[in-house]
């Protein structure tokens, strides 16, 4: 008996969370960078009774997720909670978090512009904006690309009623503690284990010496996750190591002016992302990438990443041999064998900038 084929569903081939961010109906920005996190176009977001968009960029790969919230002056964002990890940077503003479990009474802490903090997975939790004349604006990164496509349950998402205690029970102080810091098992950097960074344009960091130009550098595990950050700093007129890693470190500048390029082992051309403070980008999963300081100040960013010390998910999601040299299996380029035409353009745009190139310290010659 002849039977006649059913035609697929229009919506097949599709995954859970881009269907889910069809049903949030914000604006997306997509691409490899945004030009500025601070003049991202918002829309009402009733779900948050706040503004928002969501920035899916290419080098995330559905990994993690990012979106800009904005909260109008003297206003909340309803109360919200969720399994999957957040990580939020402060942008613009000032304010306080509440956050509790089914429980457990509420805990608040206070935030301001260059705040980070995480969420514990699945508590509740509310933003307050301190101003009664300015908007707050903060940038969210998280994993909910990985926990919809999997659990496909949007239900089950946002109203699950499991507390998370091994991770977050209530305790006081939780978000003000000073929290410990580690030294990697490689010796390389130093972590912040905390649940809480005030400020990460003004704190101190630690020399990176692995990496170059005389960097220096502070990562943090936060509130237990896998989703982790760091923060990074270097001189004027230098430029780092290139490397590359897994997907979805999205590094926000934070002080500075110059430029990255991005480019695989199969392409001859360079991506070329200008920066300036409030530019974001993505490298994709394994691409090179390579930061260089052409303005007149330190340059200092915030990534919000995968690969954190404490906790592991994926070989292709984690830093594996990113201050190793690629020519004994690890995943950095020293000075001495990138291409020539990466320090030619360096030497060209410091000088049409008027800063003197300040790499021959580091044995790279101006040429």
């Amino acid at each position: 008996m002849e039977r006649n084929a059913a035609r697929l569903p229009e919506d097949w081939g599709q995954t859970a969370y881009r269907r889910f961010l069809e049903t949030e109906q914000l604006p997306t920005v997509t691409g490899l960078a945004v030009e500025d996190l601070n003049t991202v176009q918002v829309a009402p977001w009733p779900r948050l009774d706040a503004k928002g968009a969501y920035i899916q960029l290419l080098g995330a790969e559905d990994t993690n997720s990012a979106h800009v919230l904005e909260i109008p002056p003297g206003k909340s964002t309803a109360a919200d909670h969720h399994l999957f990890e957040e990580v939020f940077f402060v942008l613009q503003g000032r304010g306080s978090c509440e956050v509790w479990t089914q429980s457990s009474r509420p805990q608040s802490f206070g935030w301001q512009r260059g705040s980070v903090f995480a969420i514990p997975l699945n508590a509740f939790h509310r933003l307050h904006n301190g101003s009664g004349q300015q908007p707050a604006r903060l940038l969210g990164v998280n994993t909910a690309p990985l926990m919809i496509n999997l659990l496909r349950n949007r239900e089950f998402i946002f109203n699950c009623p499991f507390d998370f205690t091994d991770r977050f029970n209530g305790q006081d102080g939780y978000f003000t503690r000073e929290g410990t810091v580690y030294v990697r098992p490689d010796a390389t950097q130093k972590i912040w284990e905390t649940n809480f960074v005030s400020d990460v344009y003004r704190m101190n960091l630690q020399e990176w010496v692995e990496r170059g130009a005389g960097g220096k550098h502070m990562g943090f595990e936060l509130a237990d996750n896998t989703l982790i950050a760091h923060v990074s700093e270097f001189p004027i007129g230098t430029y780092k190591k290139a490397h590359r890693h897994g997907p979805g470190a999205h590094v926000v500048i934070l002080q500075g002016q110059g430029y990255s390029v991005l480019w695989t082992d199969e392409q001859k051309t360079f991506e070329d992302i200008r920066w300036q403070p409030g530019t974001m980008f993505v490298p994709p999963g394994m691409w090179w990438h390579q930061h260089f300081n052409t303005g007149p100040t330190p340059a200092r960013y915030l990534a919000i990443r995968w690969g954190g010390v404490k906790w592991k998910l994926t070989r292709y999601l984690d830093y594996q041999g990113i201050d190793k040299n690629a020519k004994t299996g690890g995943n950095q380029i020293e000075y001495a064998d990138q291409d020539p035409r990466i320090h030619r353009m360096f030497v060209e745009r410091c000088r049409a900038n008027g800063v003197k190139v300040r790499m021959e310290q580091f044995a790279v010659p101006v040429r």
